[in-house]
């Protein structure tokens, strides 16, 4: 009998499991022909890969912090004061850095879309 959502056959879905297990094991890329690992990031590629982005750190630009914010939030929870958005970033698992300093903004303020919080966050984070 055969699932609508299976794709791949049980065998070929073993045979995937023992190709990665090498990888999974050892952290790092373990095929001797170097095309078949992946390519390193790029100069200009949003900083992923050292976790994530929390105003105040050394990697806070207005650029990453919006990227972050848009990332979690979306366009669903605006327009809405910092109350909201911080409960918002706290129900989807936000870095509690990200959360904390968005908490702080003043509470009267309204915004309107991510630029407007990536901004206001920035700003009160160097101020």
């Amino acid at each position: 009998m055969q699932r609508g959502s299976d794709r791949l056959s049980v065998h070929r879905d073993e045979e995937m499991k023992h190709e990665l297990q090498g990888l999974l094991r050892s952290g790092h890329p373990t095929r001797s022909e170097e095309w078949h690992d992946p390519e390193p990031t790029a100069e200009d590629d949003p900083e992923v890969w050292g976790g994530p982005v929390t105003p105040g750190g050394s990697r806070a630009s207005l650029e990453t912090v919006r990227l972050e914010l848009s990332r979690i939030l979306g366009r669903s929870a605006f327009p809405a004061d910092p109350g909201e958005l911080a409960r918002v970033l706290r129900r989807k698992n936000a870095p509690d850095a990200l959360a904390d300093a968005v908490q702080r903004l003043p509470r009267r303020t309204r915004y309107a879309n991510v630029q407007e919080l990536a901004e206001e966050v920035t700003h009160h984070e160097r101020a």
